[in-house]
Parts: C-alpha cells; structure tokens; sequence
C-alpha cells in the first residue's frame, strides 16, 4: 500500500497529542510503518521556530507569526513527510495546512486565500488524506494554566475564533475532513479515529497533491 498522510487538528488543549500518539501506536501494532510528527517542529530546525513562534517573550505580528509557521512547514514536508510517504509509512502529523487556515486566516483575520496560495508554496501543493479535527469547547480545554505558550494564552474568545473555522473548513472540505467529539473520553475519541483511519486505509486514497513533483 501506498504511504498515507493522516494530521490531526483542533483548538489548543484539546487533545491532539494524546490521540496522535495512540493513533501511531496503533499503527504499529497493526503492523505499519509510521512516522509520528508535529508542527512547529518535527525537524532540528522546526523546532528551533517552535520555541520562537510560541515563546510569549516575543510580541509577533500576524504576519511574521505566518511567515514562520510556513518557514517550519516548508523544511517538515521536505525533510520528513515527503520522504516518509515514499518509504509507504503512515505519516500521523498534529496540525498541518488546516491550522494556518484555522489559526491565521479564521483567528487572525488573514485573507483566507492568500494562504491557501501560501500553503501550496510551502508544500508543494501536498494534502493530507485524511484530517480528523478533535473538537472540544474552548472552556474545557485542557491546558496548565502555570505554563501555557504564547497561542494558548490568547483566550476563549480567540480559541471560538478558530473552533468555528475548523468547523467551516470540514464542511467545505467533508470527504477529507472529519470532525471528533472530543469530549467523549479518551478511549472513546480513540475509537473513533481509529474508525476513521481504518476506512482510509481500506480504500488507500491518496491525496492528488498527496506527493508532490511526481514522487510516488
């Protein structure tokens, strides 16, 4: 089978990390190959802008916010994604494309597609072929108050901002991305990505920007 692109996305604290690493586990209990990664981050230098874009020692504009959010995912799918889908892996990526959308276009107030011609530059024009948003009210967001990062501190009002453009984004886009309740609990959330994800390896769809430049 054909390596698959899996990212999973919702609002901070709603358990992306958690599901994303009992997705991968399962995977490889299943017996697939599977690269398990992030964003910001997922390489040396992705983490590097990670600490930068999220540190709330820095005041950043929307816009260089953006830059370097697309900077971190130009070198991830270059250094990590593309070549993990040509070794037939699962690649399991919290946040993706989906989130500059979400985040910047939706919460910012960026024009939406003036990103989307941003994302396709970073990426080369790769899609995910499956997205699982994991939804869950911004009031019940499970995060540390002690240590929350320069995103997480924007507030509730931010945070509804952003669950509403998941929400919009699933409904222009409803064969590729599909919306979790994430309040069910963990076990249950679990089941139903993993609901999900089975139907995608089943039929093994792959993305038509899924790998870019003609790799296979």
């Amino acid at each position: 089978m054909a390596g698959l692109f899996i990212t999973l996305e919702g609002i901070d604290g709603s358990g992306k990390t958690t599901q994303a690493k009992l997705l991968a586990e399962r995977l490889r209990a299943e017996g697939h190959c599977v690269e398990l990664t992030r964003e910001p981050g997922g390489t040396r230098a992705g983490e590097v802008i990670r600490e930068l874009v999220l540190s709330r020692e820095h005041r950043i504009p929307a816009e260089a916010e953006l830059f370097l959010y697309l900077a971190d995912r130009a070198v991830h799918a270059n250094d990590v994604i593309l070549p993990a889908l040509g070794r037939k892996c699962v690649v399991v990526c919290e946040r993706f494309t989906d989130s500059t959308l979400a985040y910047q276009g939706y919460g910012r107030g960026l024009d939406l597609e003036f990103l989307r011609r941003l994302n396709e530059m970073a990426t080369g024009g790769m899609t995910p072929d499956l997205t699982v948003v994991i939804e869950i009210a911004p009031e019940h967001a499970r995060l540390d108050g002690s240590r929350l990062d320069r995103l997480e501190s924007e507030g509730e009002a931010f945070s509804r901002k952003v669950a509403e453009g998941f929400r919009d984004l699933a409904r222009r886009e409803p064969e590729r991305i599909k919306l979790v309740d994430g309040m069910s609990g963990i076990e249950a959330v679990h089941a139903e990505v993993w609901r999900l994800v089975e139907e995608s390896l089943r039929t093994g769809r792959r993305s038509p920007g899924a790998l870019p430049g003609g790799a296979s």
